[in-house]
């Protein structure tokens, strides 16, 4: 039996009304004829018909035939939704069925088929695509470099903070709120923040530029009496995405692309939960990457165990290592106003004036403490990913101890004890960046082995510090310790010891947390010590003394496996 004496028998032979219908057809006829979600015309007479529709709704019931014009090779069948090949009569056939003008000759080779630029078919895409805006996809990010914002703006900081605490999220509203106010770009910032504005303290915002909302306010806020009330207008510039990290995210998206897509500057700044930031949007995140998107995420409340008291929901101790993983995504971990100053200023620079295709991963915590005031000549340092905070009290460095976020002060404070107890003198490093040392230490490393009789580069975080010989290197931070790792290769001593936060949040006090996850001061004067005794500097009696003189419980729980 023919495919069209089966269709007639089993399709239209079903109804005495469809058989008539199709009286007059071949079987060849009714082997090409087509379903109707398979028939532009009556998907487009159903469609039209719609939406002429009188004010009730309309369903549309297309019937499709799963592998529609694949013949043999899959039609009606339920194969894998790979099938990706046909053999030469099938695909002899499936030409011959749409009326493909292919020689038979032509057909084994499986070329493209394009119609001539006169036909009616081109004609008729070219018309319509030019309609929609033109052919995509489709870049045009010629836009004019923006006039950069006035220094002054970013300035706040660099003498510290006094005798107040701050945190290095207030210190990031202030900067927008700065900004916003600013001639040259105020007009083109876009904060974004799914749900948690009074938790980022960013409420001060809603009087000052409002809420986005394309009705204006149409309700009476709960908040009304307070001056920092939930403000709605149609010329807000913050965008309150509710619960919806997906959403904040898209609109980051939309936003970061509108220089290519609109032609429109636009600088998002989208701030949320550091823990809900990547692992929860990680495919955007890199859809951001591929989209070559400009912005600044800014993962707020961050680090393991800054954020105390939330457990498992909150505790993110591993964003920056799923940051480093996008190619063109550059993250910073901060400790010191000045440093995120910096970042910021250097971020709005790169990726606006001299346009660069980057996006900036940058985390800020809800932790207040002392800022210092900014030590000359460290900017290239904050920028790169290292620079020396502090040198040692008294004389030439023993140690040298690298800190990172707001574990940076639990550093400090290890430089005093080790100092005033142990008579070891250590240099204090600020890492803002382990993965920008690690890029630029392989981008070194390729040079060199591509290019053997040229002057072999050497990696920033090996110049840095300079040649060493005895001297040993302890890193701590609120992350992993894949992160402190990921620069072992190249550093100038294989006595480097990383700590890190490996292990399951845990609701405590932060002290608390810093101690069970074994990366507070007392751990890093341990973790010194250590590496001075394997050394032979000092004697091992030194280190037990230390254990029992800090109060460090050597029974504990393990916090990578408890």
């Amino acid at each position: 039996i023919s495919e069209g004496d089966y269709i007639r028998e089993h399709f239209f032979g079903a109804d005495p009304r469809l058989e008539k219908l199709t009286a007059n057809m071949s079987d060849d006829e009714l082997s090409t004829l087509r379903r109707g979600g398979h028939d532009p015309q009556k998907v487009y007479n159903a469609y039209k018909r719609a939406t002429e529709s009188n004010g009730k709704p309309t369903v549309i019931l297309a019937k499709t035939v799963k592998g529609y014009g694949l013949g043999e090779a899959g039609e009606g069948k339920n194969i894998s939704h790979n099938q990706k090949k046909l053999n030469e009569e099938e695909m002899r056939e499936f030409r011959t069925r749409f009326g493909i003008p292919i020689s038979d000759e032509e057909v084994g080779n499986a070329p493209f088929y394009r119609p001539p630029q006169d036909s009616v078919e081109m004609q008729y895409l070219l018309d319509h695509r030019a309609k929609l805006g033109g052919s995509i996809p489709q870049r045009n990010a010629n836009l004019p470099a923006i006039d950069l914002p006035d220094p002054k703006n970013f300035t706040e900081f660099d003498e510290g903070t006094g005798d107040k605490e701050v945190s290095t999220t207030l210190a990031f509203v202030r900067l927008i709120s700065k900004l916003l106010k600013d001639k040259n770009i105020g007009k083109l910032l876009t904060p974004i923040v799914p749900d948690e504005s009074r938790t980022f303290g960013m409420e001060g915002l809603f009087a000052q530029v409002g809420i986005y909302a394309h009705t204006g306010q149409l309700y009476e806020p709960v908040d009304r009496k307070m001056l920092s009330y939930y403000k709605e207008s149609k010329d807000g510039q913050i965008l309150q995405e509710g619960i919806n990290e997906a959403g904040a995210v898209s609109s980051f998206l939309a936003a970061g692309t509108a220089y290519a897509n609109h032609h429109i500057n636009m600088i998002p700044f989208y701030i949320f939960y550091s823990m809900f930031g990547f692992q929860r949007i990680g495919d955007f995140a890199w859809a951001a990457g591929d989209s070559r998107c400009r912005g600044f995420l800014i993962g707020g409340t961050a680090g393991r165990t800054t954020l105390n008291g939330e457990g498992l929901q909150h505790e993110d101790g591993h964003s920056h290592v799923l940051a480093a993983t996008v190619p063109n995504c550059i993250p910073y971990d901060p400790a010191y106003a000045y440093e995120l100053t910096t970042i910021i200023q250097d971020g709005i620079k790169r990726m606006y004036y001299d346009q660069e295709d980057v996006f900036y991963y940058i985390t800020t915590m809800n932790e207040a403490y002392v800022h210092p005031a900014k030590p000359e000549d460290c900017d290239e340092g904050i920028l790169r990913g290292i620079y020396k905070f502090s040198d040692a009290p008294k004389g030439k460095a023993q140690a040298h101890l690298m800190g990172s976020g707001s574990i940076l002060n639990e550093v400090v404070r290890a430089q005093s004890i080790l100092a005033d107890q142990y008579d070891v003198q250590a240099a204090v490093w600020s890492v803002t960046s382990y993965p920008l040392l690690h890029r630029d230490a392989l981008h070194c490393e390729r040079f060199n082995l591509l290019n053997p009789e040229a002057e072999q580069r050497v990696p920033y975080i090996s110049s840095v510090f300079g040649k060493v010989k005895d001297e040993v290197f302890v890193s701590s931070s609120d992350y992993v310790k894949t992160l402190g790792n990921s620069i072992s290769k190249w550093m100038p001593s294989q006595a480097y010891t990383v700590l890190g936060t490996d292990g399951f949040g845990r609701s405590e006090s932060r002290a608390a947390l810093r101690d069970f996850f074994e990366v507070d001061a007392n751990y890093v004067v341990i973790a010194t010590l250590s590496q001075l005794a394997d050394k032979g500097k000092i004697e091992k009696s030194v280190v037990s003394k230390a254990i029992a003189d800090l109060g460090i419980d050597v029974n504990k729980l393990n916090p990578m496996i408890s």
